[in-house]
């Protein structure tokens, strides 16, 4: 079993926590509010500023050539979705301009970028590696039953899509290219709290008081 397989596996709990979270549940059901869902989108487009950097980082680090361009197209990959957030924002009137980071997406950039510049670009790849998983895994359950046709579809077709999901496999197969001895605490701390900090991101959104 490769060792991106292995960390998801082992961090199931997390995974399953998050699948079943309320404001996860809210978006596939078209339920949650207005208000929740605009607070997420500005603190998202904070926190994939960071996560584009963070492949920026990890693309200087890379050994070789390979590396380099795999962390860069992912990069670019990343740009796109902050088109996407740019698009959300205006029709949910939210100024990214002005967006200040919760304590959570705070935590979770922080470790990110520290992460990217203490470490190798494998253990940079672990980092990052749960956001994409854990998003395709939510994305394709939530659309398991076929896209619905409510405010979140767009959400959710993004992130059930063909092409999310092979992103997420090229930051996996960096994973298992560069990172090593899988036995190595660091290895399984910084992937299961890269997933804690995703909890704590839904929970954050959340917990915002209705505007």
């Amino acid at each position: 079993m490769s060792l991106s397989k292995q960390l998801w596996e082992s961090n199931w709990d997390l995974a399953l926590a998050c699948q079943k979270h309320p404001f996860v549940q809210g978006i596939g059901a078209g339920t949650l509010s207005r208000s929740h869902f605009a607070f997420y989108v500005g603190q998202d487009a904070f926190f994939l500023e960071a996560f584009a950097r963070a492949y920026s980082i990890a693309a200087a680090k890379a050994p070789d050539w390979e590396g380099f361009t795999s962390f860069h197209r992912l990069g670019d990959g990343v740009i796109e979705e902050l088109r996407l957030h740019a698009a959300y924002a205006k029709g949910w009137d939210v100024d990214l301009a002005t967006v200040q980071p919760a304590a959570a997406t705070r935590h979770y950039t922080d470790f990110l970028l520290a992460t990217a510049w203490s470490h190798s670009p494998g253990t940079i790849a672990i980092a990052m590696t749960p956001c994409l998983r854990l998003y395709a895994y939510l994305g394709q359950e939530l659309a398991a039953q076929g896209i619905p046709d409510h405010d979140y579809r767009d959400w959710i077709s993004t992130y059930s899509s063909e092409r999310f999901e092979a992103q997420a496999q090229q930051l996996e197969a960096l994973v298992d290219r560069y990172a090593y001895a899988p036995a190595q605490e660091i290895t399984q701390s910084v992937y299961r709290y890269a997933l804690l900090c995703e909890q704590a991101f839904f929970t954050a959104a959340w917990q915002e008081r209705e505007g």
